[in-house]
């Protein structure tokens, strides 16, 4: 085997490797919408089984924050490898195999962000996910200060807490939306 085809070989493997841990990343990913929104369900649930539940409504917050950020930072990872794809891998293998700058190559990293809908489906998903980790924490939080009359102080410092984290974490999924098409 070749020179170039050892390398070429290799390249393949690494493309493998990534699609393999991307695929795992989005399946981790999209359970946690699922998770938070079975956590959320269970702690409303025993919240409003009894007056002295309702702070129970605090852990929510918490709970969407902690895997919200864990969703972002897996998205961000799964946009990272097909960044990786696109730019650095394909262009490895197009050295590799002596093909002209105008094939492209491992073209389904291109062509599934280039369809007519993309924008408006990552715009419905920015949309889920704010509704599923910010403004669930926010429901927990706005129903926890309707329903507890003078919670103490350090409870009532920890849910200003509770709302800068969720306020800040909104933004960070604004921010790590993916819109781009194409390349």
């Amino acid at each position: 085997m070749s020179e170039k085809g050892a390398l070429l070989e290799v390249l393949l493997a690494e493309y493998n490797c990534l699609k393999s841990e991307q695929a795992q990343r989005i399946g981790f990913r999209d359970n946690l919408l699922y998770v938070t929104l079975g956590v959320f369900g269970a702690v409303v649930s025993f919240a409003v089984s009894a007056p002295g539940n309702y702070y129970a409504l605090l852990v929510i917050p918490w709970v969407c924050v902690i895997l919200g950020w864990t969703y972002i930072v897996n998205d961000e990872k799964i946009s990272s490898i097909g960044r990786y794809i696109r730019y650095e891998l394909a262009a490895k293998v197009k050295a590799c195999t002596g093909n002209d700058a105008s094939e492209t190559l491992l073209g389904w990293e291109v062509a599934h962000r280039d369809d007519k809908h993309r924008k408006r489906r990552k715009i419905q998903q920015l949309v889920v996910d704010e509704i599923t980790f910010v403004f669930s924490g926010l429901i927990a939080l706005g129903a926890f200060w309707f329903m507890v009359a003078n919670p103490p102080l350090g409870v009532t410092f920890l849910s200003w807490i509770e709302l800068l984290l969720l306020l800040a974490l909104g933004v960070e999924i604004f921010i790590y939306a993916d819109f781009g098409r194409g390349l």
